[in-house]
């Protein structure tokens, strides 16, 4: 394996950060703290140019220095002709907020180019049928490539909510794809995945919070999240399709699993509250485990395990020759169960002698100082005694401006 790849994808996502960064606070494109973040201070939003500037840089260099070695296959112009349509309107978003549809439409444009440029698309999903032949989904596939791949980027975008997660979640799933591909597959993949990877790995010296940093230097945006999620979309269906295919689709869905588990889930309570779909809350994983009192390097960490488990089922899975029907139906099982687990995550964390409270530390100071009046100097009497038994513990207390 050649590794004048990885190490111009590493070196050079680091410097496009460190130089993109002063240039994102002074145009604005930054990240700004709101109730439902828990970062403090505005971190610009410029990794995912970072990591698409440094695997295209990497991947061009490396394909001119080795003449010997065939690195940039014919997919792969139509590969980041599709990751800069989402780079381009990430970063717009980033800055201006854009309106989901038109996120949505440049998502589908995205999965367009991959199928129609790259010749990436879904046309079966392995021996599914009774029989153990194979699922062929005919005039169904581009319309399915299409909405598995919208699921993919969007799951990607919904789990970037706390420093270091989105990167860390795509890191693994890219490292077992690898892994995969090197017992299995060829090298005509590989060149992306250990690119990706390593610029993936140098944005999270910056993401991630340490001993030394206590907070990220910079974060994806939009744009970066959509990014990892089209380029695990791309490898899922490149290793799971055709004779030749590296792992089935049933066992790429393990390589995804906790991304995916998480953006179902929470959609499907959102719409069985009624509520948009793509409306923001703070009911993902990531936020039950900051509620439960981890932090968020421990909520990190946790969430990591459960996707290593994944992929290492998904590793199994293939190793071991278990047959496609029976992985998708452990993956729908466990899909059931995560959701259960979600909506009882009061008692779940109880079991785990944890308890979640979803007041921030502001709230709990202001409902202390109110308790103590604070605020309004009332005891909890006096609040429920009516108007004139308020208006006189205001006079007493020189508090009557309120009336």
């Amino acid at each position: 394996m050649n590794f004048v790849g990885p190490i111009l994808a590493f070196a050079a996502t680091a410097v496009l950060i460190i130089l993109l960064r002063p240039l994102a606070i002074a145009v604005g494109l930054v990240d700004v703290p709101t109730s439902r973040k828990s970062h403090s201070g505005n971190i610009p939003l410029i990794g995912g140019m970072a990591i698409f500037v440094g695997s295209l840089v990497a991947l061009a260099t490396q394909s001119s220095l080795v003449q010997t070695e065939v690195v940039i296959s014919a997919p792969l112009p139509a590969f980041f002709a599709a990751a800069f349509v989402l780079i381009l309107v990430g970063a717009w978003d980033d800055y201006a907020d854009l309106p989901p549809a038109a996120r949505i439409v440049a998502q589908i444009i995205a999965c367009l180019i991959m199928i129609f440029g790259g010749d990436t698309v879904l046309i079966d999903l392995g021996q599914l049928n009774i029989d153990g032949s194979i699922f062929s989904l005919g005039w169904l596939a581009v319309p399915f490539t299409v909405f598995a791949c919208l699921g993919v980027i969007n799951a990607m975008n919904m789990c970037d909510g706390v420093d270091g997660l989105s990167g860390s979640l795509a890191l693994i799933a890219l490292l077992g794809l690898g892994i995969a591909n090197t017992l299995w597959g060829s090298a005509g993949d590989q060149h992306l995945i250990v690119v990706f990877a390593a610029c993936v790995i140098s944005f999270l010296m910056f993401n991630l919070r340490t001993l030394w940093r206590s907070k990220a230097w910079v974060f994806l945006g939009d744009a970066g999240s959509m990014l990892l999620g089209l380029t695990l979309s791309w490898l899922a269906i490149s290793l799971s399709q055709g004779e030749e295919r590296v792992i089935s689709p049933a066992a790429a869905l393990w390589f995804l699993m906790l991304p995916v588990y998480d953006a179902v889930s929470m959609m499907v309570r959102r719409l069985v509250k009624r509520r948009s779909p793509f409306r923001a809350d703070r009911e993902h994983l990531h936020h039950i485990f900051l509620m439960a009192g981890f932090s968020v390097g421990e909520s990190v960490t946790l969430m990591s395990g459960i996707a290593v488990t994944g992929v290492v089922i998904g590793l199994g899975g293939v190793y071991l020759e278990i047959a496609d029907g029976l992985l998708a139906a452990l993956f729908l099982v466990g899909g059931t169960l995560y959701h259960w687990a979600i909506r009882r995550a009061w008692r779940v964390m109880r079991f785990l002698r944890r308890s979640i409270c979803r007041r921030t530390k502001a709230d709990r100071r202001s409902r202390a100082d109110r308790r103590h009046g604070g605020e309004s100097g009332y005891s909890g009497a006096e609040r429920r005694s009516g108007p004139d038994r308020r208006r006189q513990a205001a006079r007493r207390t020189g508090n009557d401006q309120a009336f």
